[in-house]
């Protein structure tokens, strides 16, 4: 559960981080390429949330004494099981937020798909829907359809249409409908994320502004009558986290506005791409190197293998006690440079889940005079077995 949290926390992190930083940059990155590179931007997110899953080179291991925890003699201190729930709780919290946030999603794209009524192909080869719940609209994930309302053909001009179709072939062109697929995921994960909704928002808005540019920037002239086909459709709807809609009211403002811009010169777009690939880049590489030590000297053998200087033993949990249970855990302990453990890892554990939490607790407290290397102190781990008794014995060899 530990670990599980800790994932969470990382990725929280990582997530604010991204979120700001596109926030703070979108002002800049709009002058140099315009929407579509700010929608491209976005990409960061994941790249700065999957980074960290990446391996990375593994410090050399060595064995440690092993550190024994004693129950019966009550040598080492009884931890009380409540100390133990609440890493449970959490993320019994934290599933249970995800199931609720999914269940209301699903849902909400149930809902709209419902509405739809009875779908009828046309020959430009969208679909019509018998009923209006919020079209046009890119509808579905691994077979996505262009479906309009029933009304279609009487509310717009044959060159309207045309620009709507187009509008909604270029959200199924590049793979929007994965994109709300991946948001509406992120929302499950990330419920209790304060910067999620703004971000989500945003990400939807700057879609739309993006798909709108690359829509009229070949027609210049039809810019006018695009807007007008923008105005014509207008109505409160309630969305489908997964659809790509025509109508977005919100932010009808913004989107005419866009239409205004002019066209970037080419050096200003080729900056504003290499800016964003640098970005991407790297903070994703500073995530991935966030997981520990990735120095040379990682993957090098030491001279001298680091010792412990203060090992105290575990807490033995009160559940275990109580029950009379034994058990042995093995621990990954990266000692870095100054003797300080910086990453803990459960190895094994016998029985699982029972003494995890108290080894890695007690781990974080311990110091170590570091490894060496050509007679320099050097980041190495060490595998360390834990082993819990109800009696006194000596430690196994």
């Amino acid at each position: 559960m530990t670990e599980l949290l800790q994932g969470l926390v990382q990725a929280s992190a990582w997530l604010a981080v991204a979120v700001l930083l596109l926030a703070a940059l979108q002002p800049l990155l709009r002058r140099l390429g315009g929407v579509a590179l700010v929608y491209r931007s976005w990409w960061l997110v994941p790249l700065v949330l999957l980074a960290p899953l990446l391996p990375v080179p593994t410090l050399p291991l060595s064995d440690s004494a092993p550190v024994q925890a004693l129950g019966a003699a009550l040598r080492a201190p009884v931890l009380p099981s409540s100390a133990m729930l609440w890493p449970v709780l959490l993320a019994a919290l934290w599933g249970a937020g995800a199931i609720l946030v999914a269940g209301a999603q699903w849902r909400g794209q149930q809902r709209f798909e419902r509405g739809l009524g009875a779908l009828q192909p046309r020959s430009d080869g969208s679909w019509q829907a018998s009923a209006d719940p919020g079209l046009p609209a890119l509808v579905g994930l691994w077979e996505p359809r262009v479906v309009v309302g029933p009304d279609f053909d009487a509310r717009f001009s044959a060159a309207e249409r045309d620009l709507i179709l187009q509008h909604e072939h270029q959200h199924r062109c590049h793979g929007d409908h994965w994109a709300n697929a991946a948001l509406a995921l992120l929302r499950c994960v990330f419920w209790f994320h304060p910067l999620l909704p703004w971000a989500a928002r945003r990400f939807l808005c700057d879609q739309e502004l993006a798909c709108d540019a690359r829509t009229v920037d070949p027609h210049p002239a039809l810019r006018r009558l695009y807007a007008n086909a923008l105005l014509k459709a207008q109505w409160v709807h309630p969305v489908a986290p997964m659809a790509c809609h025509w109508r977005s009211q919100p932010m009808l403002k913004e989107r005419i506005a866009m239409l205004k811009e002019h066209k970037r010169k080419a050096l200003p777009w080729m900056l504003g791409q290499v800016l964003v690939a640098g970005l991407c880049a790297g903070l994703g590489m500073v995530a991935w190197a966030s997981q520990g030590d990735t120095g040379v000297s990682a993957s090098l053998p030491a001279d001298a293998d680091a010792q412990a200087r203060h090992i105290a033993p575990p807490q033995y949990p009160k559940s275990a006690y109580d029950q009379r249970i034994s058990g042995k855990v093995v621990l990954r302990v990266n000692v870095d440079a100054s003797g300080r453990p910086d990453d803990i890892k459960v190895i094994s554990a016998t029985p699982a889940g029972v003494f995890d939490e108290v080894s890695v607790a007690a781990a974080r407290q311990w110091t170590f005079d570091p490894a060496r290397k050509d007679g320099k102190p050097v980041a190495t781990a060490l595998q360390i077995p834990m082993t819990f008794e109800l009696e006194a014995s000596e430690p196994a060899p």
